[in-house]
């Protein structure tokens, strides 16, 4: 029956040939790394906001720069780094496709910039998903 207590006699220990199955002992399971977690979705969110309203982005390299300290040591700081490396390429590019809009060449430059902070924003977005940092171990970016 469902929800019954088994007789005091019985062993309800896992048998030696059932396969045992452990939750990951990493630091997401921790609901300080889950508000973390939900941070980053967060500039995520605006980020991809950006895309429609622009000014979104501001917002989420703030929230990146005050939570920044929280984040150090954990394999959400390569997160924050990469949207805050996005915010200003994608700003410095901006620019520089404003500036160079006169002789046309800008709408290329901001054809670039759009396609490339989607591949920035999704790429983060699937390694968020699937917890994993955004270099590799000998990749680590320098402090910011």
């Amino acid at each position: 029956m469902v929800g019954t207590t088994p007789p005091e006699d019985q062993d309800t220990r896992p048998s030696a040939s059932a396969p045992l199955v452990l939750a990951p002992a990493t630091a997401a399971s921790t609901p300080a790394t889950d508000t973390l977690r939900s941070t980053t979705t967060l500039v995520y969110a605006l980020q991809t906001l950006s895309l429609l309203v622009g000014v979104t982005a501001i917002l989420g390299v703030v929230i990146n720069y005050l939570r920044l300290a929280e984040v150090r040591g954990t394999w959400l700081e390569s997160h924050f780094i990469w949207q805050i490396r996005t915010f200003w390429y994608q700003l410095l590019w901006g620019l520089i496709g404003l500036v160079t809009s006169i002789i046309l060449i800008g709408v290329f430059i901001w054809i670039g910039v759009f396609v490339w902070t989607i591949y920035r924003i999704l790429k983060g977005w699937l390694n968020l998903a699937h917890e994993r940092p955004m270099y590799a171990d000998g990749d680590a970016p320098a402090d910011i």
